[in-house]
């Protein structure tokens, strides 16, 4: 009887085990947006500014270094869905700035401002790495750079249907290389397109890093 007892024991202490293996892989998967601490939450804020030693660019061309250069940049946006990975979470992009900003455009004498224009865009962030910047519907990305020339100021207008960026978990950034703008608007000063270049990081939740799963 002992060892049927501890056969049936053995045999209910197995079928437990295989239970928990079934669940645990389920129950132990994260969101597509991750910290130390966690699950990111929907509405927490994120936030990032330039990576040290960068600079955020909008040049002539995807190869060029004429044009406009800011030594500070940073974003805030909303997490407004947060799903389990693998998956592509979204964000409300409220806020992005720019700031000590020069040109070396022939005619230019200095920049005056750089500012983001029909805020909120939404952010998707798939577990790939992949994030699209879009904005509202019948809206579009739209950048205005105010220009100081011999003339007087200037203004620039400059539109994107979309921005494609690359997540990076090495270093918790986002990196967007060359992305086009078209001008719009502006005077013969302002270049006829615009290829946005700029690294962001760490993204942080609450000063914790935030990784893509």
């Amino acid at each position: 009887m002992r060892t049927r007892s501890r056969s049936l024991l053995a045999l209910a202490g197995t079928v437990v085990a295989l239970s928990l293996t079934a669940v645990t892989p389920a129950s132990a998967a994260g969101a597509v947006l991750t910290t130390a601490n966690g699950d990111v939450a929907v509405g927490d804020v994120l936030n990032a500014s330039l990576a040290s030693g960068t600079a955020a660019t909008l040049y002539s061309s995807a190869t060029g270094t004429s044009g406009v250069s800011c030594g500070t940049s940073a974003f805030s946006a909303t997490v407004t869905d947060n799903p389990t990975a693998p998956g592509t979470a979204t964000e409300s992009l409220t806020a992005h700035s720019f700031g000590s900003c020069t040109a070396n455009v022939i005619g230019v004498l200095g920049v005056t401002s750089v500012t983001v224009n029909n805020l909120p865009y939404t952010a998707s962030v798939a577990s790939d790495g992949t994030l699209t910047v879009t904005p509202a519907s019948g809206s579009t990305i739209q950048t205005t750079v105010v220009l100081r020339t011999l003339l007087g100021s200037i203004n620039c207008v400059y539109q994107a249907a979309s921005l494609t960026g690359a997540t990076s978990n090495t270093d918790n950034s986002i990196t967007f290389t060359s992305q086009q703008f078209t001008k719009t608007s502006g005077s013969s000063l302002c270049f006829a397109n615009g290829y946005f270049t700029a690294k962001y990081a760490p993204v942080t939740d609450a000063d914790a890093a935030v990784i893509v799963n």
